[in-house]
């Protein structure tokens, strides 16, 4: 077995540990509100979830291509191999971290700053600051933004269309529309965050030498990604999901619904539109914000949002951080 073989099949190996911390870490994105309301019970929604997961794998191509070739350029060789398992490894720390705590960061920001802080030492290889910028940190502040105005006004809007309406006969339709917008969401999910561990996994084949092109997808690459993934979210993130689906706001069916609406129709446009490798949990977190608004300010429980939005904040730069002294750990490894 070839040296550059071995190299491929760690960075491999760290990718799906990757991918499976991002399914349990990132469970919450399409079930939270499904299980806070009752809609589903919590082993049902998250299988759906899992089964969403692998189906949107396969629509991720697009999502795939930035990450593996847009991000960072490294020369082929084990060297270069060395900077993607770091930066992976990164993100599997933080993951991890975040996950103890509770606190619903981005997998996918973790992820891009392991993988920026690792290629800071490395010899021969650049940072494309031009596609970070306009596919990573403008959609990074867009798509809160984006999540919190539209959950509001959708909720607004479910308001004042059924403000005449049974409370109960609508909170038991709301639950029943719950169920196929968790599965939007779950699918959602699939396209963001599955595709980026292909990306990195194509990135690795590239840069190892075993594919001439950068942006070509094989298809077991596809199948595994998409099969870590749901196992990772079957297996569930429990400390996350109590966060989102309880801690924010005190959801309803209703709020559930335009929650997972409006941030499974985010996750979507930019998949499939712009490409663009969006955070699902800050597109859910934003929109839960937004949907709780409309009751009151007040009903928002905004000191557990800031510590959201400060882990948001500093993901991309710690894990950068711990992807350089990570680097300089493992870099005589892969020389």
């Amino acid at each position: 077995m070839s040296a550059e073989l071995v190299a491929v099949l760690a960075v491999i190996i760290a990718a799906m540990a990757f991918d499976y911390t991002n399914g349990f870490h990132d469970a919450a994105n399409a079930i939270a509100t499904s299980v806070s309301t009752r809609a589903l019970t919590p082993r049902v929604a998250l299988a759906m979830a899992a089964v969403g997961n692998f189906i949107g794998t396969h629509f991720g191509a697009g999502v795939a291509k930035t990450v593996g070739d847009g991000l960072v350029k490294l020369p082929t060789g084990i060297p270069s191999l060395g900077v993607v398992f770091a930066g992976v490894l990164a993100a599997i720390c933080w993951n991890l971290v975040t996950w103890y705590f509770g606190l619903p960061s981005s997998s996918s920001h973790a992820l891009f700053g392991g993988l920026v802080g690792a290629t800071f030492f490395a010899a021969g290889a650049t940072i494309e600051w031009a596609t970070i910028t306009e596919k990573v940190l403008i959609p990074m502040v867009a798509s809160p933004v984006v999540g919190l105005v539209l959950g509001f006004a959708v909720m607004i809007a479910i308001s004042w269309i059924f403000r005449r309406g049974n409370p109960g006969r609508l909170n038991r339709g709301f639950r029943h529309a719950q169920t196929v917008s968790a599965a939007f969401m779950s699918v959602g999910h699939g396209m963001q965050d599955a595709a980026k561990t292909m990306g990195i996994i194509v990135l690795a084949l590239y840069t190892g030498g075993f594919q001439s092109d950068a942006t070509h997808i094989p298809w077991w690459v596809f199948w595994t990604s998409a099969a870590v993934l749901a196992a990772g979210t079957y297996a569930g993130g429990w400390r996350i999901i109590r966060t989102l689906g309880r801690k924010i706001i005190d959801l309803g069916p209703a709020e559930g619904f335009a929650a997972e609406t409006v941030a499974s129709s985010v996750l979507y446009f930019n998949a499939l539109v712009l490409h663009a490798p969006i955070s699902t949990t800050h597109t859910i977190t934003s929109a839960i914000m937004g949907v709780g608004a409309t009751k009151r300010l007040s009903a928002v429980r905004w000191n557990v949002a800031g510590n959201i939005v400060l882990g948001w904040i500093i993901t991309f730069p710690a894990a950068a951080a711990l992807a350089c002294v990570i680097y300089l750990a493992v870099r005589p490894l892969f020389n």
